[in-house]
């Protein structure tokens, strides 16, 4: 005897509507509301705290207006970094929810302005998925869609920042040494930490030609400019084709795993030979200084020895490898396209060397 249950197509089409319904009403149920709320707001006095220095202005802690007072000079700064994260990680939330696959809201990370550290006042932001992510087209769709839409962001506050510079002399409010007969050639003086550019930044350059450009170590004076490098900078990190971050989800979506793994292994010796010369020469500098002089200075110029550190968190603590979806299989046109316009964005925004010292 076979027993079924036979349903008109419009009782089908309603319980399923119920369904996607109710998954998406329990993904918003499911959140600590109040967890997320107070890391953010944690967050946006952290930022505050740090555009406030970066502007050059002093936080006065000795009553409540004098504090709001001073940090109001940090919004700028504040509000376009957590405009970038809060897209970045909301467009990996809505994609979720998309696909009825359960995740947390962003959670902040707050981080009070450290004297030691290039403060930002913040470690970014987060999301957690709570499940196995069903298919390929879902982890695709989840891991692209943080990158593309906060570089959206970044180029936004980039393009924004070049057309919007402040008169040549606003270096000089923040460092009034410089008004020497040496000018901002003051800022270059050995030890001084300089930001490297990539091919989006020298791209918009180029392009829009801006006057009273400061120099890379002085443009974390320039919140928008600062604040599209960084957004920029993340989404490169972000994008790096390894283990589970948004780029290793995009790869292993594009490619299966053998592509996955291919690729990642590939860039992670990039990445210690991008690194070794810098991490060479301070070694050689340490033990034997004459010795620095064998290493060729295109080497150490194109070389960042932080590289090695993130080999190290890439193969140890994040690891290398992508678990299977529930149902792997091939994109479609549409998704492969958005998959290669995303590595794209990876090699525009991806920055050789991100920091140095003159």
């Amino acid at each position: 005897m076979k027993v079924g249950c036979l349903v008109s197509g419009k009782s089908f089409s309603k319980k399923v509507m119920s369904s996607l319904n109710s998954s998406k009403h329990t993904i918003f149920a499911q959140q600590n509301y109040p967890l997320h709320l107070a890391l953010f707001l944690f967050t946006v006095l952290t930022t505050l705290w740090a555009g406030t220095f970066w502007s050059g202005h002093p936080v006065h802690f000795g009553s409540f207006p004098e504090m709001f007072t001073a940090l109001a000079f940090g919004i700028p700064y504040s509000a376009s970094l957590l405009l970038f994260l809060g897209v970045h990680e909301f467009g990996h939330f809505f994609a979720s929810v998309h696909h009825r696959v359960r995740a947390t809201l962003p959670y902040f990370i707050p981080v009070p302005p450290l004297p030691f550290l290039l403060s930002l006042g913040t470690m970014g932001a987060v999301i957690k998925v709570k499940e196995r992510i069903p298919g390929t087209n879902a982890l695709f769709d989840i891991g692209i869609a943080g990158p593309v839409s906060g570089f959206a962001v970044c180029v936004g506050l980039l393009v924004y920042g070049f057309l919007n510079l402040p008169p040549a002399n606003f270096i000089y409010t923040i460092h009034p040494e410089y008004l020497t007969k040496e000018g901002l050639q003051a800022a270059m003086q050995p030890g001084t930490l300089i930001l490297g550019k990539n091919l989006l930044w020298i791209g918009l350059e180029y392009l829009i030609a801006p006057k009273n450009l400061p120099p890379m170590s002085e443009m974390y004076h320039y919140p928008f400019l600062f604040t599209g490098w960084l957004g920029s900078l993340v989404t490169a990190l972000n994008l790096l084709p390894v283990g589970q971050l948004d780029g290793g989800h995009v790869m292993y979506a594009m490619f299966g795993r053998r592509g996955h793994a291919i690729a990642a292994k590939t860039f992670l010796l990039f990445i210690i030979l991008l690194g070794f010369p810098a991490m060479a020469e301070l070694l050689l500098s340490l033990i034997k200084p004459d010795a620095v002089a064998v290493i060729p200075p295109i080497m150490l110029h194109w070389s960042w020895s932080g590289w090695l550190l993130w080999a190290f968190i890439l193969s140890r603590l994040i690891g290398l490898d992508h678990p299977p979806t529930g149902d792997d299989h091939q994109l479609n046109t549409p998704r492969k396209i958005s998959g290669w316009t995303t590595l794209v964005i990876f090699c525009i925004t991806f920055t050789p060397v991100p920091f140095g010292i003159i």
